[in-house]
């Protein structure tokens, strides 16, 4: 755990501050004064196993005031003025959390003694008799007391963990109890509730049963001050996720709101261990075989959309036949494309630029009279309010990515009827779908742009809606393809570059660019809120064999970490990105803050590549950016003495 400056002092021969001490249990008496009153009456445990089967989706259970409230606002206050919080960030999740509190034990005695509230905490919650009431509750069997698992998280406006299953190890009951203001109660327009995700169950032909989370979730619970949510994990059925904290439309109404910190003690209870009461030898390794197994029940992945829908190229380029665009090809090209991207000497600099780095970005791709036609649909689209339920959605012509514990947005694939050009006049996206993107032009263009020689594509118009949308890390199966992502974002706010367009005076544009810092240190200054965590950029990066990966399990984000980071590019407007990606590569959208000035849209392609010896020459790393900062530490309450925090 970080703890302040004055406790991280080293202890002799350099070893750090953690040391061995023997746990001590707490007296049946003494944890009964750690929750409330009456909480262990035996009617009132009855209810509560009642109210747990009859819940759903699925089973689980709310009890309102579990601590005795003088221990536990002693435990928060020791938290705010104790304990630090690292930053941490992935595909799935925004967060701040501290160490795991298993390791409280280890703090030197000038530390521990900073903490007695929350060691009492820790050890009533995973004392006997607590477990004992879980275990009668959720009737899941034994919980261990050895094996404690927890840590505190905090939610600030932005952060958010997406919809995942908590299926990991010897995980058996997962919880949050919350620590939010007591003296400000929680309002549910701030968001941070946790939402539970009803499943759906399909049969095939030959009686195969695979059960998928559903997009839509089904039961809100609000963060409330003293309040424990929890639920027996169950493989492939407890999906949930945590709303995303949201933004105040300014700083005097975040302040007050007393910033809207969703503060919580997250954890699980665990399968017994050896040694313990209730531990069955090889029961944690079935578990944990079972619980894979439950997950990949049936074909989980015929239940996946959207489905890849390629197209192969009957009559491919021939290598003898000439590379350069025809006059006829042009003409249809400059329809839709700046004509800058169609000279010989812009393409020859493109493809250079490629065989280099394996990816480039071309600002400005369509030309200003289409480009104009796309915006103009797109903001009348978001002039337009979406209904909310997926079915409603799908009534027309977008469909949702599902299911929510891989990817959610609203998708468009191309026709695959002979009518083609239906209606392009009226749906500029679909017109890009199913006329520029397919045509031999524009593949003989991306040809010359790349230097590989194309066999199939498969073409999708995406929409990430703000607060609700994202698309987690995956990889493909396939041989290395190019991929296109055609910006068509066209709100600002994104952290995308804004390079000069247009040539001119070295001095003028560095004047120029002088007033537009000014202007934007000016906005920053104003904006109660940074622009750069809204999401919504789209991310490339090295794939990694963890076998034990979790939505639940934090990694902090590093300048080691973000060397994984091949190619990254946040929304944008008219701008398209071509990587070459292989098998090994894993790429995701950023979920889309409810912050966002509007939602991200894109065209996303994937062209299927010849193998050549150019191609097999080129190295797997793309494009590596500059290494991050020096991990942040969080620190935020109101009113904090802390003289340490950031």
């Amino acid at each position: 755990m970080k703890r302040k400056a004055d406790t991280q002092s080293s202890g002799q021969n350099g070893k750090g501050i953690l040391k061995k001490r023997v746990k001590t249990a707490l007296a049946e008496e003494d944890v009964q004064k750690c929750f409330r009153k009456g909480l262990f009456a035996k009617d009132i445990l009855l209810g509560y196993a009642k109210d747990y089967a009859d819940s759903e989706p699925y089973k689980h259970s709310v009890i309102s005031s579990l601590i005795n409230d003088d221990l536990l606002r002693k435990v928060r206050n020791e938290i705010r003025e104790n304990v630090q919080f690292t930053p941490k960030e992935t595909d799935i999740y925004r967060i701040h959390q501290s160490g795991d509190l298993a390791n409280l034990d280890g703090l030197e005695d000038g530390a521990l003694d900073k903490l007695p509230s929350l060691l009492k905490l820790r050890d009533a919650m995973y004392s006997e008799k607590f477990r004992e009431y879980v275990s009668t509750v959720t009737d899941c069997g034994k919980l261990s007391g050895r094996k404690t698992d927890m840590a505190i998280n905090v939610y600030t406006p932005g952060c958010h963990l997406l919809c995942h299953d908590d299926v990991i190890g010897s995980r058996r009951v997962s919880y949050i109890l919350y620590l939010t203001d007591p003296d400000l109660p929680w309002k549910e327009e701030w968001g941070g509730a946790l939402r539970l995700f009803p499943t759906k169950t399909f049969e095939d032909d030959e009686g195969v049963k695979t059960i998928t989370p559903s997009p839509d979730y089904s039961k809100v619970i609000p963060p409330a001050w003293n309040q424990l949510s929890f639920f027996a994990v169950q493989p492939g059925e407890s999906f949930h996720d945590v709303e995303e904290v949201y933004h105040a439309e300014s700083k005097e109404q975040l302040e007050k709101d007393g910033g809207r910190i969703r503060m919580a003690i997250s954890g699980w209870f665990h399968i017994p261990q050896i040694g313990e009461d209730g531990h069955i030898k090889g029961e944690e390794e079935k578990w944990g075989k079972n619980s894979s197994l439950k997950q990949l029940q049936g074909n989980p992945d015929e239940y996946d959309f959207p489905k890849s829908q390629p197209v192969t190229i009957e009559f491919p380029s021939k290598p003898e036949e000439e590379k350069g665009l025809e006059q006829e090809e042009l003409d249809f090209l400059l329809k839709y494309m700046a004509p800058t991207y169609l000279t010989p000497d812009t393409l020859e600099e493109v493809a250079e630029r490629f065989m280099d780095l394996s990816s480039v970005a071309l600002d400005g791709l369509l030309s200003n009279k289409f480009s104009a036609k796309v915006k103009t649909y797109i903001e009348v689209q978001e002039s337009t309010a979406l209904p909310e339920k997926t079915s409603e959605i799908e009534d027309g012509q977008w469909r949702i990515a599902k299911p929510p514990h891989k990817h959610r947005y609203l998708y468009m694939q191309p026709s695959l009827s002979s009518s083609q050009e239906e209606n392009a006049d009226e749906n500029p996206i679909k017109e890009l779908l199913e006329v520029f993107l397919p045509s031999k032009e524009f593949r003989k263009w991306l040809e010359l742009a790349t230097g590989c020689d194309i066999e199939n594509f498969d073409i999708l118009a995406r929409r990430f809606r703000r607060g609700l949308d994202y698309a987690l890390a995956a990889g493909h199966d396939g041989e290395p393809r190019l991929e296109i992502s055609l910006g068509l974002t066209p709100t600002p706010g994104w952290g995308a570059d804004e390079e000069e367009e247009e040539e001119g005076d070295e001095d003028a544009k560095q004047s120029e660019s002088s007033d537009k810092k000014k202007t934007k240190e000016k906005q920053k200054e104003e904006e109660p809120e940074e622009e750069d965590d809204i999401g919504g950029h789209e991310v490339y990066m090295a794939g990694e064999d963890e076998d034990d990966a979790d939505a639940a399990i934090y990694r902090a984000a590093s300048g080691e970490e973000d060397d994984n980071i091949l190619f990254a590019s946040p929304a944008s407007w008219n701008k398209m990105s071509i990587v070459l990606r292989d098998s090994g590569v894993l790429k995701f959208v950023k979920y889309v803050s409810q912050s966002a000035k509007g939602d991200r849209w894109d065209i996303s392609g994937a062209f299927g590549v010849k193998i050549t010896e150019g191609l097999d020459d080129r190295e797997e790393e793309m494009v590596p950016l500059p290494e991050s900062d020096e991990e942040e530490v969080f620190n935020g309450f109101p009113d904090s003495d802390d003289s340490d925090s950031d």
